[in-house]
């Protein structure tokens, strides 16, 4: 039977690792054998069934924060603690940035599968522990262990998806991710609403329990992946400044404008902090024997530039799912409700050329053309949405939104596929939380440019707007944190007003979204078009051996 053959011939590749020498292309003891035992030729039936693990644990590691959202003022409720609500967010996010490039290389050192499995099981722990929170500091504790799992499970799943499908046919499941994350986008809020409504706040935490067991036993019984040995010492000093540096850059972006000026001296310490730690890290991993990542990746041009388009996309990404909602809400007077609803016609877009893109992709084995037209369609997204203004309808916005939702369906998973690409089947791990890591943290530094640029000009708008009438002047202290409820209490004059500042904010975010998006342009003219491994020939080639 097949199955049998490709199994056969997977175990004699991983006998042979075992008793493979080094022989100059290899690294921390691993040799080339692991990476052919990694690409054997496995069944669609086998790949389809290690999908559901994936899948499943795909939306538990997107569900979460957009779940949680919602529930926030529920939790300050019960458990008290207001002044400490943002940490209940932060703590996530700074454990999940940290350990991501960490999560990659140890599955790259000691196998994809171990790796992977301990990530979900701490992340359903952390679930568990955060559900049974007494006070609002066991709750951010705990927040802080979930993102710690959390960080593997993005890289896992898509490092694992890197060992099992070669690239040329990976546009087939493509599609799968692209609707997870327009289905966790959509229907998290909902669902957070919901359970927080109907059973209790803790009930947020716990829906992760059943998803996780799902998602363990479907991998624990189908994924089948070559046992790793590695000699290699991990690199401790490299990873604790990296994590320096990212924990730095986060945290600038989390409280930058927030509750610290831009220019005070917390932020600009954490700003030196970070360029600090990230040179010495840079120094470290060039004398170390296995670095946690790996500089001579960068010499790749096709992944440094896909790494530079990955940043831009979280950019732009991040920062109109935030900001978006928020003039449809108050501009438009959309209902909050569900505000994933809102984004919907974006995801629209994104999904079906996402679709699209990845069939065309396995059909030719072409790809560098989609970057270049998906980086032009999404600074063309930005800058039809820099036209918002109070006149504009729902339809036009929406037909906006589908525009740069398409431009980013060019990109999304095209990233990924590049970074995978272009690195060594040893080095999947990395090239993956790699990836992950730029489009993070250019989400973070996108929210946090915007809402700057966003508060800045609102407050310019009404202050113009306003001038003369101190009676609407004085309406609202703080007109930057209005919701739409709170703004139908206020005069005429001043809900007005504030329309048109928060339509020219958009005006100013977007702008500045689509001089960005033109940085990924130039990056993606500077592709190269290199062979997609697991072509018509390679393929063939794999399954003569399979069938030996």
């Amino acid at each position: 039977m097949p199955q049998k053959q490709v199994g056969t011939a997977a175990d004699s590749s991983a006998a042979a690792v075992e008793g493979a020498t080094a022989d100059g292309s290899a690294a921390a003891g691993l040799t080339t054998d692991k990476e052919s035992a990694e690409e054997q030729v496995r069944s669609p039936r086998e790949i389809r069934l290690v999908m559901i693990g994936l899948v499943v644990t795909m939306l538990l590691a997107m569900l979460d924060n957009l779940i949680v959202g919602t529930a926030m003022p529920t939790i300050v409720g019960d458990l008290g603690g207001g002044e400490h609500l943002s940490w209940v967010v932060t703590s996530y996010t700074l454990a999940t940035a940290a350990s991501t490039p960490i999560w990659g290389k140890l599955g790259d050192l000691y196998g994809r599968k171990g790796t992977f499995l301990t990530s979900i099981v701490i992340f359903l722990v952390g679930s568990a522990l955060s559900g049974l929170s007494q006070n609002m500091n066991e709750l951010i504790g705990f927040r802080a262990l979930q993102g710690l799992g959390a960080g593997g499970l993005m890289v896992g799943v898509m490092s694992i998806m890197g060992a099992l499908v070669p690239p040329r046919d990976r546009g087939k499941y493509q599609g799968m991710f692209a609707g997870v994350m327009a289905l966790a986008t959509i229907g998290g809020p909902l669902l957070g609403g919901f359970i927080t409504d109907h059973f209790s706040w803790h009930w947020i935490f716990y829906i992760n329990l059943p998803l996780g067991v799902v998602a363990l036993a479907v991998v624990v019984v189908t994924l089948h992946l070559p046992k790793v040995r590695s000699t290699a010492r991990i690199d401790y000093l490299g990873a604790a400044l990296l994590t320096t540096g990212i924990v730095s850059l986060t945290l600038i972006t989390t409280w930058g404008g927030q509750q610290y000026d831009w220019g005070s001296k917390q932020i600009l310490g954490l700003g030196a902090l970070a360029v600090a730690s990230l040179i010495a890290f840079c120094y470290v991993e060039q004398r170390v024997e296995e670095p946690m990542l790996p500089l001579t990746l960068f010499k790749n041009r096709n992944f440094t530039m896909v790494s530079v388009i990955g940043f831009i996309v979280g950019f732009v990404m991040f920062g109109a799912t935030v900001f978006l909602p928020l003039y449809q809400q108050t501009v438009q007077g959309a209902s909050a409700t569900n505000s994933g609803l809102l984004l919907m016609p974006m995801m629209f877009g994104m999904l079906v050329v996402s679709l699209v893109v990845g069939q065309a992709v396995t059909k030719t084995g072409k790809y560098r053309i989609f970057p270049i037209i998906g980086t032009i369609v999404m600074t063309g997204g930005m800058l039809l949405l820099s036209m918002l203004s109070t006149d504009t309808t729902r339809f036009t916005s929406a037909c906006f939104m589908v525009v740069l939702g398409a431009g980013m369906g060019f990109l999304m998973q095209i990233t990924m596929l590049v970074s995978q690409n272009s690195v060594e089947l040893k080095d999947m791990g990395v090239a993956s939380s790699t990836a992950t890591l730029f489009r993070t943290i250019g989400g973070s530094f996108g929210v946090a440019l915007f809402g700057a640029l966003f508060n800045n000009q609102v407050t310019s708008t009404m202050k113009e707007r306003l001038a003369g009438h101190p009676e609407a002047t004085g309406a609202h202290s703080d007109p930057g944190q209005l919701t739409p409820a709170a703004l139908r209490k206020l005069p005429p004059l001043f809900q007005d007003a504030y329309h048109h500042a928060v339509a020219n904010g958009m005006h100013t975010v977007f702008l500045w979204g689509a001089a960005a998006s033109v940085i990924s342009v130039v990056a993606a003219l500077f592709l190269r078009e290199v062979a997609l491994r697991g072509g018509p020939r390679e393929a063939s080639e794999n399954l003569e051996v399979a069938a030996v």
